[in-house]
């Protein structure tokens, strides 16, 4: 005689499969769990009525991590199946929200006085990018941030910078200090000729005008490099 479905053998396997995960991360928080499982939290919000595992999985299997999946383009995210609009604009809230805390950390010491956070930040806004960007942290006399600005975005290996535009745009601020920050999506952040030739340039032009360039940081999948740790600067 087959018995009747109790009320949690009627309930979808993957609803258990949630809170369980749920509970993990409240006990252990994200280090406790893996790329995709930590993924599958932010799926549920987008996904109510099915098991998101198998997406997740396909996700990371795409781009690589839980970072390069957050900040992969909405355009790449939907060329994966089962990728709609509302998985889209989760995964863009949480590449936002890393963003905003992590320049909320610099923005309340001065940066030479928080490198690390620096680095974090420069990181989680430009280092898995498909295309190559130029950023420009203005500093004031205190190396205190007064603007973060891209500059310029150009193709996977390269981007065009102007130096008298980079200086005009530091006067208009009033910044007495510059970090320069691109991003080099090969993953290989060894400067190039082109990078050291631009970097160079663009402290001659400081030099006539008292803007100092404390640092070219150029941002990676795996690392970073930094142009004074070099001795390039």
């Amino acid at each position: 005689m087959k018995r009747g479905l109790s009320e949690d053998d009627a309930k979808p396997h993957h609803l258990g499969h949630r809170e369980r995960l749920r509970e993990r991360f409240r006990l252990g928080g994200g280090e406790a769990l893996p790329d995709y499982e930590l993924l599958e939290l932010v799926l549920f919000r987008a996904i109510s009525r099915q098991d998101v595992k198998p997406l997740a999985k396909a996700l990371i299997a795409r781009f690589g991590s839980f970072a390069e999946v957050v900040a992969a383009t909405p355009e790449r995210l939907k060329e994966v199946p089962g990728v709609g609009e509302a998985v889209v604009t989760e995964l863009m809230i949480v590449h936002a929200a890393s963003k905003r805390v992590t320049k909320g950390e610099i923005n309340r010491r001065t940066l030479l006085a928080s490198w690390n956070a620096v680095i974090d930040y420069c990181r989680a806004a430009m280092a898995f990018a498909e295309r190559e960007q130029f950023r420009i942290l203005f500093l004031d006399k205190k190396n205190g941030l007064i603007a973060d600005e891209v500059q310029g975005e150009g193709t996977v290996d390269h981007t065009p910078v102007y130096p008298r535009e980079v200086m005009n745009r530091a006067l208009e601020l009033s910044a007495s200090a510059i970090i320069l920050v691109h991003n080099h999506p090969s993953g290989d952040t060894t400067p190039s000729i082109a990078d050291i030739d631009m970097t160079r340039k663009l402290i001659d032009a400081g030099d006539k005008l008292a803007i100092r360039v404390h640092d070219h940081i150029i941002v990676g999948r795996n690392g970073h490099a930094s142009f004074r740790g070099l001795k390039l600067i």
